[in-house]
């Protein structure tokens, strides 16, 4: 792109930027709606459905949608200078990737995907078939701006892969224009002041007097509509209503009603009520996420925390009998072991953090216990999870097996418990001599009992988080994974060793 483009760019934005911010602060808190007003900065691909949705959402919640549109690019400036506002609408995800990076935007939701075309005439008069057909003499080119407009962007990286960019922009220069929104492109289309143009195949639909000519090298540009929150928003919970909307099936109708391609949304509510199944040991580390969470989705999350074992068993008893109605929307195990036995009902797992397994103890250790091979001394009292109702009774069956101890030390079993957190209070109140517990259940009773590191390999639980299949909320679901995901100081402070690739969500195949 040539110097004075950049320079007639750039003059637009920060001033454009500066006399909304004026407009907001002015205006904004004087609006005689009914309701909430939110303000969001759409690109101008997406106007069509976003406008509709917008009228709709109006109508129906009392919500007043101020739309501000333009190219991604070009947004994404106004949005960094003004630093108000709730919404970012992005017609290309990478807009989106940039401004979380930058600490401009926090949730980010899908809504729709666009892709490329040629864009010409109804009819194809100057016989347009393919990008080499661009460069010919006859023909005058409109592209979008690289700076301004996701379009104009992606246009660059297919043509400079292609090898075919600075040829194409000096046709450009030569009879044709750079545009900073694909609406002004199809219009120039539409009166033929050119001849083609790329633009996304969700515009074409758009307008009667243009067709689409398909290049399959443009298919990998395929791009993904995102709604991002912003982190400036003074209304949170009422933004991420709105975002939900877009995203939802009622969203998926309007948007594809315009010649979008839609996303596979979530069932539209304005409060979702959803039921998370969560394994005992994780509860210190996500009771609080999980209260955020809600608060500010303005959602319901039922979650339950019991034994793994009894988890699973209520699992299959609601898909036998109850036909899947009350099946939880995600599930934490305490181990890998409890996600494996229910499998074919989960989809995009991830390991969350690991929780080493101790020999919890009376404080001072009365009866001497330093190793596994201690706890099979005569009269030691023991107490240990159950195996078929929770994870750290699995895994301690496990480990007694693979180092030899078991039959000896299930001599000496008085307890057995069906959660894990019912382990660690049977030694604080000296009921039992010793048990075979989680860290991370020890840290509450440091001050009554010891704990004893285990030296295998087996002595370790690994708690993965997954969604189900069967959710009809798992835009919604993936958020909150993604919430459990960016909390390793909760985790770390209960005990628990984040696992490396968490933080990075990182799905487990």
């Amino acid at each position: 792109m040539n110097v004075p483009s950049r320079v007639l760019l750039f003059s637009p934005i920060i001033v454009g930027a500066l006399c909304l911010a004026l407009f907001i602060r002015s205006g904004r808190g004087t609006s005689a709606a009914p309701g909430p007003s939110l303000l969001v900065y759409c690109a101008a691909g997406a106007k069509p459905p976003v406008e509709e949705a917008a009228r709709r959402y109006m109508q129906e919640y009392g919500v007043t949608v101020q739309l501000q549109y333009g190219g991604s690019g070009t947004l994404l400036s106004n949005i960094q200078v003004a630093r108000t506002g709730d919404l970012f609408i992005a017609a290309d995800n990478s807009y989106i990737v940039i401004a979380q990076e930058k600490g401009v935007v926090a949730e980010s939701i899908p809504i729709a995907y666009m892709t490329p075309v040629i864009a010409v005439q109804k009819g194809n008069p100057k016989n347009i078939q393919s990008v080499d057909d661009l460069l010919r003499d006859d023909i005058r080119l409109v592209l979008g701006n690289p700076d301004a407009a996701s379009i104009g962007k992606q246009t660059k990286t297919l043509l400079t892969g292609l090898g075919v960019w600075d040829r194409v922009v000096n046709r450009v220069n030569a009879d044709g224009v750079f545009k900073p929104t694909v609406p002004d492109m199809a219009n120039d289309l539409k009166l033929g002041t050119v001849d083609a143009g790329i633009v996304w195949d969700a515009t074409v639909n758009q307008y009667p007097e243009l067709q689409a000519v398909h290049v399959s090298a443009f298919d990998r540009a395929r791009e993904q509509i995102t709604v991002g929150v912003l982190n400036v928003t003074q209304q949170p919970t009422t933004a991420l209503r709105f975002a939900r909307f877009l995203n939802s099936q009622v969203g998926n109708e309007i948007f594809r009603a315009q010649g979008y391609e839609s996303v596979e949304g979530d069932a539209w509510a304005w409060a979702p009520d959803i039921t998370f199944f969560c394994g005992s040991v994780n509860r210190r580390a996500v009771e609080q996420v999980i209260r955020r969470f809600a608060e500010r989705e303005g959602v319901t999350v039922n979650t339950v925390y019991n034994g793994c074992g009894i988890l699973t068993g209520q699992m299959r008893v609601i898909d036998q009998q109850r036909g899947g109605k009350g099946f939880p929307d995600t599930y934490m195990a305490c181990d890998r072991y409890y996600l494996d036995n229910v499998k074919d009902w989960f989809q995009e797992d991830v390991d969350v953090s690991a929780a080493d397994i101790v020999i919890a103890v009376p404080k001072g250790n009365p009866a001497g216990i330093r190793s596994l091979q201690d706890l099979t001394k005569p009269g030691v009292r023991i107490a240990v999870g159950q195996p078929a109702q929770c994870t750290i009774g699995a895994l301690t069956r496990t480990l007694l097996e693979k180092t030899g101890h078991y039959d000896a030390v299930m001599k000496n079993v008085v307890m057995q418990t069906a959660s894990s957190a019912l382990l660690v209070p049977t030694v604080a109140t000296n009921s039992v001599d010793a048990a075979i517990a989680y860290r991370t259940d020890t840290m509450a009773e440091q001050t009554n009992i010891d704990s004893i590191a285990i030296d295998s390999p087996h002595a370790r639980a690994v708690q993965p988080i997954s969604i189900a299949k069967s959710s009809t909320f798992k835009h919604l679901d993936r958020r909150l994974l993604q919430a459990v995901l960016s909390a390793r100081e909760s985790f770390e402070n209960a005990g628990f060793r984040f696992q490396p690739h968490a933080e990075k969500g990182q799905v487990q195949k």
